[in-house]
This record gives structure tokens, C-alpha cells and sequence, in this order.
């Protein structure tokens, strides 16, 4: 039986850095509550950020595409500007994984 190896500097570091990113999205949403479909994008942050999606970085992704979707219609650009922040720091925990698995 082998052991789970902890994963390495880098991706902990694209992690922290996507749960901040969502972390601030849902900051920015609450602040501006209000805008149509605000409680919508709010339970697809909420359901992006839950044990679930976090375990599961390609639904996080697709819950990510819903968020987007939705943010374009209605949100103000602030909230707009912290999706494709998001947007980033998923991509970049994608690579962090690509580039462990070349190790």
C-alpha cells in the first residue's frame, strides 16, 4: 500500500491563491448585492468553493464556466474583473498539477 505524497510547494501555493481569489469574488458580490442574478452567482461561488469542487478541480471548472456566464449579464465589472482573477488562478493550479506530474 503506498502513501499519498504531499503535494508540493508550488501547488500549495496556486491552491491558497485560488481560495483567496474566490474568496475575494464572494467578498466583491456581497458587497454589491443587489444586481440581477446576485443571488444566483452567489450560490455558484458558494457551491465552487465547497469540500466537493475542491476535491474535484474539473467540476470546479465547469461551476466556474456557470459563474462566468452568469457574472457577464448582469454583475458590474468589478465582480467581472475578480471571475477572470479567479479564471487565472485556476489555470495556474492546473499547471502547477501538470508540472508534478512531469517530477
Amino acid at each position: 500500500m503506498g502513501f499519498t505524497k504531499e503535494p508540493s510547494g508550488y501547488y500549495k501555493t496556486a491552491l491558497s491563491d485560488l481560495q483567496g481569489a474566490w474568496g475575494n469574488l464572494r467578498e466583491a458580490v456581497v458587497d454589491n448585492f443587489g444586481f440581477p442574478n446576485s443571488d444566483k452567482l452567489l450560490f455558484h461561488i458558494d457551491e465552487a468553493m465547497s469540500w466537493e469542487c475542491v476535491r474535484n478541480l474539473k467540476l470546479m471548472k465547469e461551476t466556474l464556466l456557470l459563474v462566468r456566464n452568469i457574472a457577464a449579464q448582469s454583475a458590474p465589472r468589478e465582480v467581472n474583473e475578480l471571475v477572470e482573477m479567479v479564471t487565472e488562478s485556476l489555470e495556474e493550479v492546473f499547471s502547477a498539477i501538470a508540472e508534478g506530474e512531469h517530477l
